[in-house]
């Protein structure tokens, strides 16, 4: 992330300051060498003197960092056009965080952002110190710093991008950086009492990429206004988006600021965790997006054509019609589906060589599909695996893990919800033999709970 740049993080100020000048030190002597003597021109001279200065005050300050600030500043009134002063203005800078001086680390970022308006961190760095230590006046010029960054990185290519970033993950880089300075200006407005502009940047930065900090001061404004309802609503997807705590918003703080504008809403907290609960089901399906309708309409399994997990070729059960159906559904999310595969596979290992007559399935059911591709590497099942693609909701499943045996008409012989750790097999083994026998004999199957 961009502002992921930590005010501290500017290291190698003086050193290689230094290192970029290996003719500092040698004075007109070194000049006089280089320039064949009678040839020095009053301008080499002066360039030697130059470096011989910037030698003398980096040596000169040794490891004091304050030391060297003094310095560097001392220096530049000597020689306020100096070719090297964005290294110089990047040695005071990262000197004066050392020694937690942000008023000059400021006013020396904001130099570098006017030698090289184009360079994006110099940007962020000045963004950050102005919003912390600025007053309005430096604030104001913040924002106009974020909007440079946010132009920046508009215009960043893929072209630009390392080839081991993918073009859609570049894309959500791109939107996931704008959404932070989005932020940030926003609580910049929000410090100058520009409350409209401050709700605009955070709506934008919300709309690019879906953050609790964003939604958590959507809420702070609406409290304001005193909309307790849409304080509500962006206080609980706030607490619904933070994951303990995220960019400095945990859910122990929302969940104060929840129950307040709850009380002062509804008169006490009743009905809150049930809309909380509702809130975070909402967002967490918004975040993977809506999943095709598979299947609509279908009435019979037989009917279904489900998709091969994970690479989704099609899965007709119209090919498997008249054998009895054995399938476990489950979660990536589930542990009790965890502990439960292995049982599953050990049953369907006792019908080997029954293929014929019997199917064995492992049905995924989770809502985000990518999470199961990497599952399935790691636990490597041996059962065919396929997505439900509509199947669960034919068969009223509502709870992980849950096994059903189909009979030859397609009919729900067995269904077993949860894991019976004393016992885990015998129970699906004996109804699936049942089954087998009713069938053969044309006895209807009987469900078995």
């Amino acid at each position: 992330m961009l502002l992921g740049i930590s005010v501290l993080a500017w290291a190698g100020g003086a050193g290689a300051l230094a290192q970029e000048n290996p003719e500092a030190g040698q004075g007109v002597a070194a000049a006089k060498a280089k320039s064949g003597g009678s040839k020095q021109t009053a301008a080499a001279a002066a360039a030697a003197m130059e470096q011989q200065d910037l030698q003398k005050a980096i040596e000169q300050a040794s490891n004091d960092r304050a030391a060297l600030m003094h310095n560097l500043m001392e220096y530049l009134k000597k020689y306020p056009q100096s070719s090297q002063r964005p290294q110089i203005y990047r040695a005071i800078v990262e000197s004066s965080l050392q020694i937690r001086d942000f008023s000059t680390a400021t006013e020396y970022a904001e130099r570098m952002v006017a030698l090289d308006p184009g360079d994006l961190s110099t940007n962020l760095l000045s963004v950050q110190l102005l919003e912390r230590y600025g007053d309005a006046a430096g604030w104001r010029r913040a924002t106009n710093y974020c909007a440079r960054v946010i132009e920046l990185i508009g215009r960043e290519s893929a072209n630009e991008k390392s080839p081991r970033v993918s073009n859609e993950q570049f894309e959500k880089d791109k939107q996931r950086d704008a959404a932070s300075i989005y932020l940030v200006r926003g609580r910049l407005h929000q410090k100058l009492n520009e409350m409209q502009d401050a709700q605009k940047d955070f709506e934008e930065s919300f709309r690019r990429a879906p953050g609790a900090a964003a939604a958590e001061r959507l809420g702070e404004l609406a409290e304001l206004r005193k909309d307790l309802n849409g304080a509500i609503h962006q206080y609980a997807l706030a607490f619904a988006l933070a994951e303990g705590s995220t960019g400095g918003v945990t859910r122990a703080e929302l969940r104060k600021k929840l129950g307040n504008v709850w009380r002062l809403a509804h008169g006490s907290e009743d009905g809150l965790g049930e809309y909380l609960l509702r809130a975070y089901d909402e967002n967490a399906a918004a975040a993977v997006g809506p999943k095709p309708a598979r299947n609509l309409g279908l009435k019979e399994p037989s009917e279904f054509v489900l998709r091969r997990a994970p690479d989704g070729l099609p899965y007709a059960l119209a090919a498997i019609k008249g054998k009895v159906l054995v399938m476990n559904f489950w979660t990536t999310w589930c542990g009790p589906c965890r502990e439960w595969e292995p049982h599953f596979e050990k049953v369907a290992g006792r019908f080997a060589g029954q293929e014929k007559d019997v199917v064995f399935l492992e049905v995924n059911c989770d809502e985000d599909e990518t999470l199961v591709g990497p599952y399935l590497v790691e636990e490597k099942p041996k059962t065919s695996v396929l997505f439900a693609d509509g199947l669960d909701l034919l068969l009223g499943v509502n709870s992980f893990p849950t096994t059903l045996v189909l009979d030859r008409t397609g009919k729900i012989a067995y269904r077993g919800e949860g894991v019976d750790m004393e016992n885990p097999e015998a129970s699906l083994v004996e109804a699936i033999e049942k089954t087998l026998h009713r069938t053969e004999m044309g006895v209807p199957a009987a469900v078995a709970e």
